[in-house]
Parts: C-alpha cells; sequence; structure tokens
C-alpha cells in the first residue's frame, strides 16, 4: 500500500462519525415537556467530547438514548453507522458502546468482583484467556486488583463505582459513556479513572462521551456542550465555553470558582484576565506583584475545638471499631480504634479515601450499625484470672449511650437524622408526601393527620420544593436533585438535633451544589444543632466546615479546623485526597516567592490577595 493510500485511510478513520443525533426528540410518559429537545449534534471516531448543564437538562436521557436503553419519540439516531431505529441493530450497537452510570448498583450483576467484570466480555463470547486478561487490565487500570476476590456488596461506594468502571472497560468498547461516574470518587480515584480514560483516547482512539459537573474533567475535552432544558445551547472549545460566564449564568450553570475570583480581582484593580487553571492564575497574580512590595497578608482563622469542651448534644467516641462479616473468609476489618469528639453546635466535615471507613462511621452514630454491647444477644465474656478486659468501644451522643442495650434507640433516630450517599435508596412510598411522613408518623404516632401534613408541608417547602405541584407525584418520577431534597425533607420533618449526611452534593450541578449547603445552613441557623456532612470535595469543606476530621484506613489521622488541614497539602493528597482550589493557587504563588494565608474559601482568598496588593508599595 502507498503512502499516499495509508494517508487517505487514516483521514477516512478520522472522519467517520462515530454517533450522531438528527432533531431527536423523547418524552418521558406523562411529561408535559420532552426530556431531549429537537437535538442536532455527531461525534467523530476518536473525538473526546464533554457534556454539562444542569439536573434535568437531559445529559442522562441522552447517554441511554446512545445506548438504546430508551428510543428516540422522533428524528434519528446513528451509532457506529448504524440507525438504531432498526432493532435489528440493537446488539450490535452495545458491542460497541458501554455506558457507567453515576449509580453503580445499576450496574452490579455477580457476587464476586472478577465475576462481575468478566461479564460483560462473557456475553460478547471472547475467549476465557482473553477475558482473564482483561480482568487484570481494567481492575488494575482502577486501582482494585486488590478486591479482585472480594464481594461488591461489602465495597464502598467509591469502590463500587470503580468495579462498574472496570466491567465497562473491560468490553473495550469503540464508544465509552460516563455519565457522572465519578461523582463518588475520592479526588484520587477520580483521576486515575480519568487518566485511564483519556489513554484509552490518546493511545487506542477510543469515542468518550462525558457527563461532568467537574470543570477540571470537561476542559479535557476536545469539545464541550452544554445542555439546557433538553436543547443544546452552547457548544466549542471548553475553554471557550467556560470563559463565557454569563452565558453560563443564564442556563442554570455557575461561575467557575477560579473564574469568579479573577473577576472579583480585576474589579479591585489587579489585571488578572479569565483563566480556568490555579497555575495560570497565579502567574497573572504574580506579574502584577512584579512591581509591588505586598503585603504580608494573614486571613482569621477558626481556632481549634477544644477537646474539653462539652456542650448538651455532643457526640463522643472512644476506641471505636468495625469488622464487616466478622469469622468470614470475607472479613474486613472498616474501622480500627476510632476517637472523636464532635462538639454541640458544629457543621463539621468527615473527609477520607474512598473505603477509609467514613461511611461506617457515621451509620453508628444514630444506631444503623450497633455497638457490640448494644446488642440484645451481648454478654460480656469471662476474663481469665490474671488477664486484663478488652477495652469496649463507646458512644455517646448527647444523652444517649449507644453502648448500653436499653437506650432507646426510637428516640435517638429521631434526633439523629441521617441522609444517605444515594438518596433514591430512602424513597419507597407512592407518593412524595406519604414518603416525607413515614419518619414523622413511626417516631410521633400520637399527632393527628392534620399536624402530619402541615410539617410535611414545612419541610418541603423548606428544601424549596413546592407541595402542591410534588406532594402527589411519585417520588421516582422525579429528577436527581428533587429526590435528594425529598430525602432531607423526609429526615428534617422530625426537627433531628444532629443532621448527617452522606455525600449531600454528589452528582448535583454547581447551582444545586449551592442550594443544599445554603439550605443545611439555614437549617443549622435556624433549629438544627449539629451538622455532619461527609464530602470528597474539598472545597466544600473549606467553605461550610468549622472543623473536619480525616479518615485514613479506619483510624483518624487528624481533626482540625479546614485552615489547619488543608495547609498540610502533601499530606493529604498522600492518603488520595485533594486540597481546595485556593490552596492549588496558594501554593503556585509560594513557589514564586508571594504567601498569600487565606481561609481556603474563594471569598476569604481574594479578599486576602487584594488586602495584601492594598496594603503594599511600589517599586522605586
Amino acid at each position: 500500500m502507498s503512502q499516499l493510500q495509508t494517508a487517505e485511510n487514516t483521514q477516512n478513520q478520522q472522519d467517520f462519525t462515530a454517533l450522531s443525533f438528527e432533531n431527536v426528540k423523547f418524552w418521558y410518559p406523562e411529561a408535559e415537556n420532552a426530556a431531549v429537545n429537537g437535538v442536532t449534534f455527531s461525534v467523530k471516531k476518536g473525538e473526546f467530547v464533554s457534556v454539562i448543564g444542569h439536573n434535568g437538562s437531559g445529559k442522562s436521557t441522552l447517554a441511554r438514548l446512545i445506548c438504546g436503553l430508551l428510543q428516540a419519540d422522533e428524528g434519528n439516531i446513528t451509532v457506529w453507522g448504524m440507525n438504531l431505529a432498526d432493532q435489528k441493530n440493537l446488539f450490535e450497537v452495545r458491542r460497541h458502546t458501554g455506558i457507567v452510570f453515576q449509580n453503580p448498583d445499576n450496574q452490579m450483576v455477580a457476587s464476586i468482583v472478577e465475576d462481575d467484570v468478566a461479564f460483560g466480555p462473557e456475553n460478547l463470547g471472547i475467549e476465557r484467556e482473553e477475558i482473564g486478561r482483561r480482568i487484570d487490565w481494567a481492575l488494575n487500570a482502577v486501582g482494585m486488583s486488590e478486591f479482585r476476590h472480594s464481594t461488591p456488596t461489602r465495597l464502598s461506594g467509591g469502590q463500587k463505582q470503580r468495579i462498574a468502571v472496570a466491567g465497562v472497560l473491560a468490553i473495550r468498547p469503540d464508544i465509552l459513556i460516563l455519565d457522572e461516574s465519578t461523582a463518588m470518587l475520592d479526588p484520587q480515584g477520580r483521576r486515575e479513572v480519568i487518566e485511564v480514560v483519556r489513554r484509552l483516547n490518546k493511545e487506542e482512539g477510543m469515542t468518550i462521551l462525558l457527563i461532568t459537573h467537574f470543570m477540571e474533567e470537561a476542559l479535557l475535552a476536545d469539545r464541550t456542550i452544554v445542555m439546557n432544558r433538553g436543547e443544546i445551547v452552547m457548544q466549542g472549545a471548553p475553554q471557550e465555553i467556560f470563559e463565557n460566564g454569563e452565558a453560563l449564568l443564564t442556563y442554570n450553570l455557575c461561575l467557575p470558582e477560579i473564574t469568579r475570583i479573577a473577576n472579583t480581582l480585576r474589579e479591585h484593580g489587579i489585571d488578572t484576565p479569565p483563566c480556568l487553571y490555579p497555575e495560570e492564575l497565579a502567574a497573572h497574580i504574580a506579574d502584577c506583584a512584579e512591581k509591588r512590595v505586598l503585603k504580608n497578608i494573614s486571613s482569621p482563622r477558626v481556632p481549634k475545638e477544644n477537646d474539653e469542651k462539652r456542650g448538651v448534644w455532643d457526640i463522643k467516641i472512644n476506641n471505636l471499631t468495625y469488622t464487616y462479616s466478622a469469622k468470614s473468609p470475607f472479613a474486613t476489618q472498616a474501622l480500627k480504634g476510632v476517637n472523636l469528639h464532635i462538639g454541640d453546635g458544629e457543621f463539621f466535615g468527615i473527609i477520607g479515601h474512598t473505603g477509609s471507613g467514613k461511611s461506617t462511621l457515621i451509620q453508628h452514630l444514630n444506631a444503623l450499625i450497633k455497638l457490640p454491647t448494644a446488642e440484645k444477644k451481648y454478654k460480656p465474656k469471662k476474663v481469665k484470672k490474671g488477664q486484663t478486659p478488652p477495652t469496649m468501644p463507646r458512644l455517646t451522643v448527647g444523652t444517649y449511650d449507644l453502648a448500653d442495650k436499653k437506650c432507646d434507640f426510637l428516640s435517638l433516630r429521631a434526633d439523629v437524622g441521617m441522609v444517605f450517599q444515594y438518596p433514591e435508596y430512602q424513597l419507597f412510598a407512592e407518593t412524595v408526601e406519604d414518603d416525607v411522613a413515614f419518619g414523622l408518623k413511626n417516631f410521633f404516632k400520637d399527632l393527628k393527620a392534620e399536624e402530619v401534613k402541615e410539617r410535611v408541608y414545612a419541610a418541603l417547602t423548606a428544601v424549596g420544593l413546592d407541595p402542591a405541584e410534588v406532594g402527589e407525584k411519585s417520588p421516582f418520577d422525579l429528577s436527581g436533585g428533587q429526590k435528594r431534597r425529598v430525602a432531607i425533607a423526609g429526615v428534617i420533618v422530625t426537627r433531628p438535633k444532629i443532621l448527617i449526611l452522606d455525600e449531600p452534593a454528589a452528582g448535583l450541578d454547581p447551582l444545586g451544589k449551592r442550594e443544599i449547603m445554603e439550605l443545611l445552613h439555614k437549617l443549622h441557623d435556624e433549629w438544627c444543632r449539629t451538622v455532619i456532612i461527609v464530602s470528597h470535595d474539598m472545597d466544600e469543606i473549606a467553605c461550610n466546615c468549622t472543623r473536619a476530621c480525616v479518615l485514613s484506613d479506619g483510624k483518624i489521622f487528624d481533626c482540625a479546623s479546614p485552615h489547619e488541614l488543608f495547609s498540610r497539602a502533601d499530606e493529604l493528597i498522600s492518603l488520595g485526597l485533594d486540597v481546595p482550589l485556593t490552596a492549588k493557587i496558594s501554593n503556585a504563588l509560594k513557589r514564586r516567592g508571594i504567601d498569600i494565608d487565606s481561609d481556603f474559601t474563594p471569598d476569604g482568598f481574594a479578599r486576602a490577595v487584594i488586602s495584601a496588593f492594598e496594603g503594599g508599595e511600589n517599586h522605586a
């Protein structure tokens, strides 16, 4: 074959259309508006496209239409040259496409991890030896090789997500679709998965469609598509999209925090053009500082909580240990002697890598997991003469002693409310109103029907939902953001003294995240004594929490104010975590000889930089 023919073949491959939509429309049953409304776009073979948009904008529907999980009502969809309108093409289309959902439990099919990863290749008829190689490669790619023989049900949410990604990677699809599939991963896991995706795209020419709310992920794409109310409203290079902040705001999206910081600095006379990377912003600030001697600035710091201070609703944990499937081949020690004090009135954060024990820890706080001594059948073992009695775990929440089997656990769960990692797990009733009322009726059986309805309506209103609009709807017909609000309403309806939320903002668009955190602060200010959030989002912790603890391998690594924690960036990164955006900018400035000490919130960092410039002097 001549060099000219080879070049022509390469060009033809690059021009090959991997998928295309032509005026596609789709309605969910009984929905007034189309979830996808007249969408037209195409993706070339080997292209990396990111899709962003507010919750309910049609992104996930788009992904399901590509895989044939949903059938378009109007228009044409072509995948790898095959029209999805022809049902005979469906199986072949799915050989070429792989989708990773936001909730990994939707993809788990086997009782052993390696069997789950092998499921796809086996169904495609791939040879056994090749399946073994693919299992090895896929598990190694997502950092889960050591869990090959584990049971998926015993893994954390983030670990399950990695297995779900591995299961799709093992089929080696031509088109890989990721529907918020890194939302529940810790920062290191997110980096690892995205790096695998980038490598598959660059080295093997895999076509990628990445649906995400993480700006740093969307920036890696060749092209970004913005959806709003089922329509494509913007598309182009990611840098162009994110620098067009005013347009994003009109589509219920938020400006990236780094853009907001740059805008604030520019408004105060510091020439920082729109930028998208910490190093880039740091370079602009350093350039502006070249002709000035900056004033050293230290933002006020939140003092570390005094462990001797006590309040009515303090949480005190001593020597807490827990092993899943104890005395079985699948035994896994999740907590290894946790000691922690959470003060009455705190807005407290819990962070840690995937599988560090975060969810296990919080499930002890309202006795979803009981201490051994609180079990009805517990009897202390007789200690032989000369032996030291074992140190038993202790846990008190306010006046409740959770180590005592006589503890009033029903009242405890009314006072300590919990919203799980996946809110849809808490929804089960036929209507939203019935779902929110369930806990109230069980905890307060003497309430009259009128009182129940009044408190349900108040709870729905508090979370920003109109009772008249959603009250009679099925909770499963709501968007992901609305489901989360209903789940929160079902917990706060009992007016708990302590509210615990496991990844409350994960999977939400930027505006949804902001609204959820504003809601939690409102509840905290008005009547909820203590709020505890588990999060992988370091900016979320920096902006909202009075203190936070870091869990690593079932132990407390540290417990301090966000300022103190995020000042130890290298240590946190070594634990598979990350640091806030502002800490990354501060570190980049330090490498340039500029020390800006802030509280690591975007507003606090901007104020510190502005103060440093205003307090500085011009060079002679």
